[in-house]
């Protein structure tokens, strides 16, 4: 069994249900980190998260409406996420270009 880490990022929109990482393979992914800043100035900026779960065909809430302060981060996932194939993680925010995520990941294959 093998495993690779890896990391992403991005800025967030606020455009409603917007991918941030997709499990594309057929190997399960553990995030083992997920950050977000608000890397605006003067203003809060609303975090919306979710979790779709492709084999089950639904999503649910990570992070809802959570005011991320200015100058600030959030970690909206406590522990540790299973993604399994075509799983997804999903993020947008309250206002366009106030917050980032990072995700890290262990894929097993």
């Amino acid at each position: 069994m093998a495993e690779t880490f890896h990391s992403i990022n991005a800025a967030l929109g606020t455009s409603a249900d917007t991918a941030v990482h997709t499990n594309s393979t057929s190997n399960k992914q553990i995030v083992i980190l997920c950050q977000v800043a608000n890397v605006d100035e003067t203003n809060a900026a609303d975090l919306y998260m979710d979790f779709y779960d492709h084999s089950a065909t639904s999503a649910k809430a990570l992070a809802w409406q959570i005011s991320v302060p200015s100058d600030s981060s959030f970690n909206p996932i406590g522990g540790k996420l299973v993604l399994e194939p075509n799983d997804v993680i999903r993020a947008w925010a309250g206002a366009a270009s106030d917050l980032e995520i990072v995700i890290s990941y262990i894929e097993i294959s």
